[in-house]
């Protein structure tokens, strides 16, 4: 099972932008379907965005719809997270997996890595 690290992370103030990115730590022929989750203090982990392996349209979580912008780069196996207009909500640790897909929605196929703090604060 591939294994991904994220990066990226750090200290924002609203308004401003990072960029994550996952990046695989296991050689990995092609970036399966991925996904971005997200966990707040006190919160259960969250769905972000996900991007599958092919030509489909990316999905988002509303709360971050037209802020943030899922992609990858299939040359070097990477996946990124641009975020745009952060708020102090967005405060969490990011994780990326694997995703699969359901008629219920996207779902985690993967394990968890350590994540990468992102913290929104003026």
């Amino acid at each position: 099972q591939a294994k991904f690290v994220e990066s990226g992370g750090g200290l924002v103030q609203p308004g401003g932008s990072l960029r994550l990115s996952c990046e695989a730590s296991t050689i990995v022929f092609r970036l399966p379907d991925m996904g971005w989750y997200r966990q707040a203090p006190g919160k259960q982990r969250e769905l972000v965005a996900t991007l599958d392996s092919g030509y489909g349209d990316p999905y988002y979580v509303d709360s971050v719809k037209g802020r943030f912008t899922i992609s990858r780069d299939n040359a070097k196996n990477i996946m990124y997270l641009q975020m745009n207009s952060l708020k102090f909500e967005d405060t969490a640790v990011y994780y990326c997996t694997t995703v699969g897909f359901s008629a219920n929605g996207p779902f985690a196929t993967g394990s968890w890595g350590q994540g990468t703090q992102v913290t929104v604060s003026s």
